[in-house]
């Protein structure tokens, strides 16, 4: 699997382990940046591994800031992104075969390596479930992206 993985400066150093321990586990890495500890704005590397995932040049991402929630806030602007933030396990694997979330978001400053290493394995080894309730909710998901896109003439919240 090819997985795009992408960090502002706060999570510039655990971006550098993690792409080293995707690649042992057997993934091709498409690393996007930042790749120094100089001050950049997460929203650009948001974006930049979901394009890779919306354009077929990854199938998954990972993306890398102080707390996680910038980067997970700016990735869901992005129709067809299903970004989750995750400081444990059962988040990391439900979010996939429930949500089939297709970005990991983590916390530099808030988990240590070797959780954040359990959490990519986790993340990485997990499927879809295609059960029809995920399936059913999945659908739900896209139909609100759709209908509260800026290109959707329904831009006001259906009570």
């Amino acid at each position: 699997m090819r997985v795009a993985i992408g960090a502002d400066h706060a999570g510039f150093a655990l971006k550098r382990e993690l792409a080293a321990y995707v690649r042992s586990l057997n993934h091709e890495v498409l690393d996007l940046g930042t790749h120094t500890e100089d001050p950049v704005d997460y929203t650009d590397y948001a974006e930049a591994a979901g394009r890779a995932i919306l354009e077929g040049r990854s199938e998954r991402g990972l993306l890398i800031c102080g707390s996680g929630v910038g980067a997970c806030v700016a990735a869901n602007k992005l129709p067809g992104i299903r970004a989750g933030l995750c400081h444990d396990p059962y988040s990391a694997r439900q979010g996939v075969e429930h949500d089939d979330m297709n970005v990991l978001v983590l916390g530099a400053r808030v988990i240590g390596p070797a959780l954040a290493q359990e959490l990519v394995r986790i993340y990485l080894q997990a499927s879809f479930s295609r059960e029809e309730r995920h399936r059913r909710r999945l659908e739900k998901v896209k139909a609100l992206e759709k209908r509260f896109s800026p290109s959707s003439t329904l831009l006001t919240v259906e009570r």
